[in-house]
C-alpha cells in the first residue's frame, strides 16, 4: 500500500471511531500524524474533531499549525472565512462565540497576519474594507500602513457606486469607523487638504443621518421605545438599516457630539485657534465673529487656515441648532407616523391686538346700560388701526409654554441659527467657501432646512423673499414623497397657506392674503369632540398687547388656525370697513368675523354701529345667514327703534330667503367649537330685550326674522363662521378687489 493510501485508511478509520470511541480516534490520528506529519488531511481531521467538540485551546493550535505549515490549502482558507465572518457578525450564538474565541487563542502576529491575508482573499469591497477595519482596530500600528488606503478605496467605491445618499454603506464605514482611527493616530501625517476633504464628507453624512425624513427610510424596521424619539438626539436608537451593512452595522449613537469631536481634531491638526475644554454653540459662534474682525490681516495661507475655521464651526453650529428649531416645531418630518402627538408649530406675525388694545370689562355689556351717544364716543377713542407689520418694532418670538414645554431652548436655537446664518454671509470669501459646501451637499433639496429659513426670512421681514421660498418649498414637498397624501401632506399645505396668507398680510397685499386664509378654510375640516372645551384649547391671547411681541409660534392644526385665519380676515376688512368712503359690504363681513372671541371685539363693534348711524342706513343681505351673537342683534334691533335713530337696515334678500328656524340638534355639531354661552345669552331670557321696540309699528319681516334669528343663538359659532368662509368665497374676494 503507498503512503498516499495508508493515510487514506488512517483517517478513515479514526473517522469511523468518532462516534463511538473519541479517544480511539484521536489516537489513530496522532499514530497517523507522527508517521506522516506532512499531510494535511490528517491534521485537518485532527482539528475538525477538536473543534466539533468545541476545545477552543486545542482547535486553535491545531489551526495555526495548518495556517504555517500549509497555507494555500483552500480548506483553511475556508475555515478562516468562516471565523472571520464571525468576528464581524453581530450574533451571539454559541457557534459564533466559538469561532470568536478560538481566533483569540492565536498569537496576535498570526491574527494580524491572518486577517491581511484575509483581506487580500476578498474581492468584494464591503468585505474587504471589514476585514481590514477588523485588522486596524485590535493592531493600531497598521493605521499608518493601511488606514488611509482603507478610507480612500471606500470614498472611491462611494463614487463608482453612484450612491444616491451620503448616507450609505462605504461612507458610514469611512465617517464612523476608519476616519477616527486615521484623525486620532499622531503617526499618521495627513495634508491639511485631505483634512478638509474628510471633514466635509464626515459633517455630510452625519448631517443627512440626523436629518434623514421618515419618507425615506423604507429599511427602517423594528418598534419604537417612544421615550426615544421624544428627543431629536435621541434618533439615534431607532433601528434604521444602512443598505449593505448589518442592523448594528447602521446604528450611529450621539452623531452630533461625533461631529463636533472629529472638527475639534481636525481643527487641533490643521493649527486652528482653539479653545481648550467644551465650549456652548454660543460660545463658539461668539468666538467665530471676534475671529472674523481681523481675518483679513493674515497671509494668504493663514487667512485660508482661519477662513475654513470659521466656515466649517460656523457651518456645523448653523445646521446643529437649525434642526433643534425644526424638529421640535415639526416633529414628524422626522419621528414619523409612530412619534408621540406633539403639537407643529407654525411662525406667523401676531395679529392678536386687531381688535385694538382696551380692556372689555366682561361683566358689564356697554350697550345696555348706557346713552347710545356717550358709548359711542368711547367708541371712537380707542387705537385700533395699529400697523399689524411689526417692522419698525424690534422683532420677538412669543409661544405659549402648554404648546413647547422647551420653548427657552427652541427660541435660542432659532436665534444661534439665525445668527450663524448671518455671518457666513457676512464676508465674500466665507459667503464663496459656504456656498460651494451647499451646492455639493444639494441643500436645496433639504425640506426642513427650506422650513427653517423660510422662517428666518418671515423673521427678518422679507416678504416677498418669504413668499419665494413658500413656493420652493411647495415643489420639494410635491417631490419628496407620494406618501404626503395623508397627514404629512395636509400638514405642509396648511403650514404654506397660512404661511403665505401672513406675508400678503404683512405686506398689505389683503386680496392675496383673504385668497390663502380661504384656501385653507377649504382644507380645515372642524374636529369631532375630543373631550375638553375649545376655549380651554386654544393659543390664549392677552387683552393688552405687548410692543414687542410681533411674532408667534402658533399651533398648527385646524382649531387653532381657523381663530388665527379669523383674525387675518378680520383684519383684511377692518381697513376696508372703516375708511372714510363707504363700504357696506365689508362693514358687514366686520360684523360677522367679530362675533369670535366676543366680546373681545365689543368696542370695535361699537365703532361700526357709529359708523351706520352716521351713515344713516345699511344694507347686508347676509346678516340673518351668520350673525347669531345676541348682543349684536339686540343692537341692531334697537338701532330701528326711535330712541336708537330709526337707522334704515336692509338685512334680508327677500323674506324666502330667510335661513329655516330649525337648527340642527347640539349633539349632531361638533362639540368642540360650541361655544360656552354665559347666561345672560339664553335665548329665554333675552326675548323681551330683543325685540323693545319694533313690535311698535316696525316691519313684520323685519322683527320675525330677528326673533328667528334668537333661537339660532345656541348654534355652535365655528361651524357658522365656517360656513361663512366656504359659501361667501367669491363675495369676500370681491370685497377686496
Amino acid at each position: 500500500m503507498s503512503a498516499q493510501g495508508d493515510c487514506e485508511f488512517l483517517v478513515k478509520r479514526a473517522r469511523e471511531l468518532v462516534p463511538g470511541d473519541l479517544w480511539a480516534a484521536k489516537a489513530w490520528l496522532i499514530t497517523a500524524r507522527s508517521l506522516y506529519p506532512a499531510d494535511f488531511n490528517i491534521q485537518y481531521e485532527m482539528y475538525t474533531i477538536e473543534r466539533n467538540a468545541e476545545r477552543t485551546a486545542s482547535a486553535g493550535r491545531l489551526l495555526y499549525d495548518m495556517f504555517v505549515n500549509f497555507p494555500d490549502q483552500p480548506a483553511v482558507w475556508r475555515e478562516i472565512s468562516v471565523i472571520t465572518s464571525a468576528l464581524r457578525s453581530d450574533s451571539q450564538d454559541k457557534q459564533t462565540q466559538f469561532l470568536r474565541g478560538l481566533f483569540e487563542t492565536l498569537p496576535g502576529r498570526v491574527q494580524c497576519e491572518m486577517l491581511l491575508k484575509a483581506t487580500e482573499q476578498c474581492f468584494n469591497t464591503l468585505e474587504r474594507a471589514e476585514m481590514l477595519l477588523l485588522l486596524l482596530r485590535r493592531f493600531p500600528e497598521t493605521v499608518v500602513q493601511h488606514g488611509v488606503g482603507l478610507g480612500e478605496t471606500l470614498l472611491d467605491a462611494e463614487s463608482i457606486e453612484d450612491q444616491e445618499s451620503p448616507v450609505n454603506c462605504f461612507r458610514k464605514l469611512f465617517v464612523c469607523d476608519v476616519l477616527p482611527l486615521i484623525i486620532n493616530n499622531p503617526d499618521v501625517r495627513l495634508p491639511a487638504s485631505l483634512l478638509y476633504k474628510y471633514l466635509n464628507k464626515a459633517a455630510e453624512f452625519y448631517i443627512n443621518y440626523v436629518t434623514r425624513s421618515t419618507q425615506t427610510e423604507s429599511q427602517y424596521q423594528g418598534s419604537q421605545d417612544s421615550s426615544d424619539i421624544m428627543s431629536p438626539s435621541k434618533r439615534s436608537s431607532q433601528k434604521y438599516v444602512i443598505d449593505g451593512l448589518t442592523e448594528k452595522s447602521s446604528q450611529v449613537t450621539d452623531p452630533w457630539e461625533k461631529l463636533f469631536k472629529i472638527l475639534s481634531v481636525v481643527g487641533m491638526r490643521c493649527e486652528w485657534q482653539m479653545d481648550k475644554g467644551r465650549r456652548s454653540f454660543g460660545d463658539i459662534l461668539h468666538r467665530m465673529k471676534d475671529l472674523c474682525r481681523y481675518i483679513s490681516n493674515f497671509d494668504s495661507d493663514a487667512h485660508i487656515k482661519y477662513k475654513n475655521q470659521v466656515v466649517y464651526s460656523t457651518m456645523l453650529v448653523f445646521f446643529k441648532n437649525a434642526f433643534q428649531y425644526v424638529s421640535n416645531i415639526q416633529p414628524s418630518l422626522f419621528q414619523g407616523p409612530n412619534a408621540p402627538n406633539q403639537t407643529p408649530l407654525v411662525l406667523l406675525e401676531d395679529v392678536t391686538n386687531i381688535y385694538g388694545d382696551t380692556d372689555i370689562d366682561r361683566n358689564k355689556h356697554i350697550h345696555k346700560k348706557r346713552k347710545l351717544a356717550e358709548g359711542r364716543e368711547k367708541t371712537m377713542q380707542s387705537s385700533d388701526d395699529e400697523d399689524p407689520s411689526g417692522k419698525a418694532r424690534s422683532r420677538h418670538i412669543t409661544v405659549n409654554k402648554a404648546d413647547l414645554a422647551n420653548s427657552i431652548e427652541v427660541l435660542e436655537s432659532f436665534k444661534l441659527a439665525r445668527e450663524s446664518w448671518e455671518l457666513l454671509y457676512s464676508l465674500e470669501s466665507l459667503d464663496k467657501e459656504f456656498t460651494r459646501i451647499c451646492l455639493a451637499w444639494k441643500t436645496d433639496s433639504w425640506l426642513w432646512l427650506r422650513i427653517f429659513l423660510t422662517d428666518m426670512i418671515i423673521y427678518q421681514g422679507q416678504y416677498k423673499k418669504a413668499i419665494s421660498s413658500l413656493h420652493h418649498l411647495a415643489a420639494l414637498q410635491g417631490s419628496h414623497s407620494p406618501q404626503q397624501i395623508t397627514g404629512q401632506g395636509s400638514l405642509e399645505n396648511q403650514r404654506a397657506l397660512i404661511q403665505l396668507a401672513t406675508c400678503h398680510f404683512a405686506l398689505g397685499e389683503y386680496r392675496q392674503t383673504c385668497e390663502k386664509v380661504l384656501d385653507l378654510m377649504c382644507c380645515i375640516s372642524l374636529p369631532i369632540q375630543e373631550g375638553g372645551r375649545v376655549q380651554e384649547e386654544q393659543p390664549k391671547v392677552k387683552s393688552k398687547f405687548r410692543k414687542g411681541s410681533d411674532l408667534k409660534l402658533w399651533p398648527c392644526t385646524s382649531r387653532a388656525i381657523m381663530p388665527y385665519c379669523l383674525h387675518l380676515l378680520l383684519a383684511c376688512f377692518k381697513l376696508r370697513a372703516f375708511t372714510d368712503s363707504r363700504d357696506d359690504m365689508a362693514l358687514g363681513h366686520v360684523v360677522v368675523l367679530l362675533q369670535h372671541e366676543w366680546p373681545r371685539g365689543e368696542n370695535l363693534f361699537l365703532k361700526a354701529i357709529n359708523k351706520i348711524c352716521q351713515q344713516g342706513n345699511f344694507q347686508y343681505e347676509n346678516f340673518f345667514n351668520y350673525v347669531t351673537n345676541i348682543d349684536m342683534l339686540e343692537e341692531f334691533a334697537y338701532l330701528r327703534t326711535q330712541e336708537g335713530g330709526k337707522i334704515h337696515l336692509e338685512l334680508l334678500p327677500n323674506q324666502a330667503m330667510l335661513i329655516k328656524t330649525s337648527s340642527p340638534p347640539m349633539g349632531l355639531l361638533q362639540q368642540e367649537f360650541i361655544p360656552v354661552l354665559q347666561p345672560s345669552i339664553q335665548t329665554a331670557d333675552r326675548h323681551h330685550t330683543v325685540t323693545r321696540g319694533i313690535t311698535k309699528g316696525v316691519k313684520e319681516d323685519f322683527r320675525l326674522a330677528m326673533e328667528r334669528q334668537v333661537s339660532r343663538c345656541g348654534e355652535n359659532l365655528m361651524v357658522v363662521l365656517h360656513r361663512f368662509c366656504i359659501n361667501e368665497k367669491i363675495l369676500l374676494l370681491q370685497t377686496l378687489a
